[in-house]
């Protein structure tokens, strides 16, 4: 019996991965167990930023557990605050809780925007409302799935919480006709990763953001794929200047060895929580506050945000040269593109697969999108080679 076989056996179906197994990886490489050679374009979705087995990180990690691992935030912690100084001096953010997982930090942010709309904004009780995108993904939680518009995340996971109200992404007309005195924040994505990379029109954010402090709303931004450097910049609200009321962030905040979030605000609203009012057994622990500080600097020293945007430019200018007449249209900001093939192409996961079989490793969304998000440290030549063996996944059988 193959791995494969044998994970199906004893592993829940709750993913359709490609038909690779991966045993090891290195920077922008992955090797099966018989040695073939992949270009990884998935990154564990933005949490190989730094690429596979980045040296600084890995040593970080050997590091701190040569100290202590996890203590719980039962006792302090030597590395704990060094963390959060680099990650608030990096966000410009006064306050940060530290989680474990994206999902754990957004649910997080759901209970601080509740809270302040009910003492300082002086919502009635069990009233608040948070606008959400439609389109969204922010994690899997059954809070978070309750308020996805994807019929496939909710089905048989009900009941779910009340009081999230859609908007069109993109469209302010529709946020404004969505708001009511009730609203406490907007919980939004600057792009829409799991519903094929859609990047809202430019000054988008920005303009969110003077319309939430114009009506007494916070705005909180779900940087988890965005953030640290994936666009370009280290936060993709940079590119608009539109500094949200709050932060979450994570992914390749634990530098693709560990997972590592948070939630980032200023002192006023941080002040929601108190002690016992919220809380993580991991979060924060000693391990993942020595690699999140090492993933911060190595993203810093190595200049891997300007990289993106470099580099971004050029995956982008390649995938809309292909002359395929089944890309619709070619979306993306910094290392993070999505591809709309033609609905009579084949499906996006038969490509996914093909290109597998090619050698480079990129994800499919939505029926009919492929997604390129490889580490920010990949090259030209690696850009060259994935859309080279792209353009051959596309030809029809």
């Amino acid at each position: 019996m193959d791995t494969i076989e044998r994970e199906a056996r004893v592993c829940a179906a709750n993913y359709s991965p490609l038909p690779v197994v991966v045993e090891r990886a290195r920077d922008v490489w992955a090797w099966d167990a018989e040695g073939r050679r992949y270009l990884d374009c998935v990154s564990a979705y933005s949490a190989v930023n730094h690429g596979h087995l980045h040296p600084r990180l890995v040593a970080a990690l050997q590091r701190q557990l040569g100290h202590v691992a996890v203590t719980s935030r039962a006792m302090h912690s030597t590395v704990l605050a060094p963390f959060l100084e680099a990650l608030c001096a990096a966000s410009g953010f006064e306050r940060a809780l530290p989680m474990n997982t994206g999902a754990e930090a957004v649910e997080t942010a759901i209970k601080a925007v509740r809270r302040w709309g009910y003492r300082v904004k002086g919502i009635a009780p069990g009233e608040a409302e948070i606008l959400v995108a439609r389109g969204n993904f922010h994690g899997r939680t059954t809070t978070i799935v309750g308020f996805s518009s994807q019929a496939a995340y909710r089905d048989g996971f009900g009941p779910f919480a009340p009081k999230f109200r859609h908007f069109d992404f993109g469209d302010m007309a529709c946020l404004e006709a969505a708001c009511s005195a009730r609203t406490c924040a907007v919980l939004l994505e600057p792009i829409q990763g799991e519903a094929g990379v859609i990047v809202p029109p430019p000054g988008y954010l920005r303009q969110v953001r003077d319309w939430c402090r114009g009506r007494g709303v916070l705005l909180v931004l779900d940087e988890i794929q965005t953030g640290l450097g994936r666009t370009g910049r280290t936060f993709a609200f940079e590119h608009d200047d539109a500094r949200p009321d709050a932060l979450v962030v994570g992914k390749a905040l634990g530098g693709g060895l560990l997972p590592v979030s948070a939630f980032l605000a200023d002192a006023p609203l941080m002040a929601m929580f108190d002690s016992g009012s919220h809380g993580s057994t991991f979060g924060g622990n000693a391990l993942a506050a020595a690699v999140g500080l090492e993933a911060l600097k190595t993203l810093s020293d190595e200049g891997l945000a300007r990289r993106s945007a470099e580099m971004g430019e050029y995956l982008l200018a390649k995938l809309r040269a292909i002359g395929s007449p089944w890309i619709r249209e070619v979306r993306g900001r910094g290392l993070w593109a999505g591809v709309e093939l033609d609905a009579d192409c084949a499906p996006a996961a038969l490509v996914s697969r093909r290109l597998a079989a090619r050698g480079v490793l990129a994800k499919d969304t939505q029926a009919t999108v492929i997604r390129f998000a490889p580490p920010l440290t990949i090259g030209r030549a690696e850009i060259d080679l994935a859309v080279e063996q792209f353009e051959e996944a596309l030809e029809r059988d």
